[in-house]
């Protein structure tokens, strides 16, 4: 899965504003993977990615037998890129234009990878809040620096939280105000359950 999702490219034209960084394709692979084979969140089931940028995550659960996929991003390069991988991989998924509000559910699973709100303060509870209120369980990736944060945050809220993987990522060289080749983020991975 990770070899199929390293096929989707990286966002052709981030922008700093939206916190636009691709998704790893080993770290997509490793929650579409566990969503499917350990939770059984995936086939046969109606799933969400919310900010869906180049659409791995979407994809990768149309591979993995969703039922119906559907991402949705506000940025029109990332739709028209995803919805060009779509085709490539023959995979059943709506890319949405819009804002993450405009979806209604529910769905069974939603997969993000929100913006950390970094440049926004608090953008990655925006999308929590609309996943929550969409999916039955939601999958995220956060920097591992807020862990204790959003588990008092979800916690306060009703909800459950585990960390499914814990790694590092890669933030290449892609804006201006970047000054190395690369930086290391440590995230976490998170399944969220009522």
């Amino acid at each position: 899965m990770a070899i199929t999702l390293q096929n989707i490219g990286s966002h052709p034209r981030p922008q700093v504003a939206l916190e636009q960084y691709t998704t790893p394709a080993d770290l997509a692979a490793e929650i579409l993977f566990t969503a499917c084979y350990v939770h059984d969140d995936i086939q046969s089931k109606r799933v969400l990615d919310l900010g869906t940028g180049t659409g791995r995550l979407a994809i990768g659960a149309s591979i993995l037998g969703a039922r119906y996929v559907v991402g949705i991003d506000v940025d029109p390069a990332s739709i028209a890129y995803a919805s060009v991988a779509r085709k490539s991989f023959r995979a059943d998924v709506d890319f949405v234009l819009g804002e993450i509000e405009t979806i209604r559910g529910p769905v069974e699973t939603v997969l993000m990878n929100p913006p950390f709100g970094t440049k926004k303060a608090h953008a990655d509870l925006r999308f929590l809040d609309c996943a929550l209120r969409l999916g039955k369980v939601v999958y995220s990736i956060h920097k591992s620096s807020t862990r204790g944060f959003l588990k008092d945050w979800l916690r306060n809220r009703g909800f459950n939280c585990e960390r499914i993987i814990a790694t590092s990522i890669e933030i290449p060289y892609q804006f201006s105000f970047h000054r190395k080749p690369k930086r290391t983020v440590e995230v976490d991975a998170i399944r969220i359950t009522k």
